[in-house]
């Protein structure tokens, strides 16, 4: 019952931002430049959709975005692995992440521009480096907070060092990994446009910024809904291999809301 009505209101708080943003739009006070209604702006994805803009530029984005997550996702939890088992490594990267992790990344877009060019393998990497940081984190976040009595009755039953990271640290540390997962695709996404605005091209960031360009206030707000309903999926695709993956868990007991 409660997670019915958690549904509702997740309904409802949308239905009424949709409304009220129909109303201000037709009150009069905004100009159709300023903002334009959203039956308007539905009426422009709609004809994206036929055209097949809307295919090619969410499907160029999501490319984009999912490569360079799964970049990062590889190299944190390898990364993560490293630092939380391996003292050299631990030296090494430690000071790297906690310098790294606070700064904004696509501030290196520029440089990134002149040794990669304005190709995919530049947005990638650079959507790759913003996801790297918070799966590493969470990595060996969740992997140091394994139960010392737990690894201590694996090495009394024989198991080496080897067997104790893959056997019994990653899977006790999977919830922290993946909750750092779910963290770095928002921002993959996030940096996929952000990079398509600043080089251009195909993709939702790119078609945005053209029609700025173009003073196409339709196409810029047509934008910013498909990427709002993209980040959405995303997020909640996440939690449901979330559930998946952790079956196991004491957490997959809880009722979904997904």
């Amino acid at each position: 019952m409660r997670t019915a009505g958690w549904g509702f209101a997740r309904v409802f708080s949308v239905l009424a931002l949709a409304l009220a943003w129909e109303l201000a739009a037709r009150s009069g006070a905004f100009t159709p430049y300023m903002l334009p209604a959203l039956s308007a702006v539905l009426e422009r994805i709609w004809t994206d959709l036929l055209t097949g803009d809307l295919l090619l530029n969410t499907g160029v984005t999501l490319y984009r975005a999912l490569a360079g997550f799964l970049i990062g996702a590889v190299a944190g939890v390898a990364l993560g692995m490293g630092i939380s088992r391996n003292r050299l490594v631990n030296w090494f990267f430690d000071p790297i992440i906690s310098v790294g992790f606070p700064m904004p990344k696509i501030a290196f877009l520029p440089v990134v521009i002149l040794w990669l060019g304005v190709y995919d393998i530049s947005k990638i990497t650079m959507i790759a480096v913003e996801a790297v940081f918070p799966v590493v984190t969470a990595t060996v976040v969740g992997i140091r907070g394994v139960e010392r009595e737990l690894l201590w009755s694996a090495r009394n039953m024989g198991a080496g060092e080897r067997e104790l990271l893959w056997q019994i640290a990653l899977p006790a540390a999977l919830p922290q990994i993946i909750t750092g997962l779910q963290v770095a695709l928002p921002i993959a996404l996030i940096v996929a446009i952000v990079t398509e605005m600043f080089m251009g091209g195909y993709g939702l960031g790119g078609a945005m910024n053209t029609a700025s360009r173009f003073a196409d206030s339709r196409g810029v707000f047509a934008g910013i809904v498909e990427i709002a309903v993209i980040g959405y999926a995303l997020v909640k695709g996440m939690m449901l291999v979330r559930r998946r993956l952790l079956l196991w868990h004491q957490e997959a007991l809880a009722p979904s809301t997904v």
